[in-house]
């Protein structure tokens, strides 16, 4: 008994080390936040207004106390509610004007500029 007992501690010691260890190696910052950012703090898309290269993927994340939305006004991407500290990143494929908004909070407001390679 002591001996399955121990068997069993150390099945599952190994399991939550391998566990643990592919935890440890994740990448702090995935390829998708290592872009352009967009900060949303104290009910503001800072900047307001952000220009970069077809392809370019942006990350907007909720700095803030409460839950906003990232949406576009032509509705070309949209995201979940974003808690404090959640993320939220859409790659730009076309070049053109993309205006966005907080549904939660319509008087925010944002634009992404698109230029062509």
């Amino acid at each position: 008994m002591l001996k399955t007992l121990r068997t069993g501690a150390l099945a599952l010691a190994l399991s939550l080390g391998a566990v643990a260890g592919l935890v440890v190696s994740r990448p702090a910052i995935s390829a998708a936040a290592a872009g352009p950012t967009v900060k949303i703090d104290n009910f503001v898309f800072g900047p307001a207004a952000l220009t970069v290269p077809v392809g370019t993927t942006v990350t907007w994340i909720n700095q803030d106390d409460i839950p906003h939305t990232v949406v576009a006004s032509d509705r070309s991407f949209k995201s979940k509610v974003l808690d404090s500290d959640e993320r939220f990143s859409f790659t730009f494929t076309k070049p053109g004007e993309f205006g966005y908004f907080c549904s939660l909070h319509p008087h925010m407001v944002g634009k992404v500029i698109v230029k062509a390679a």
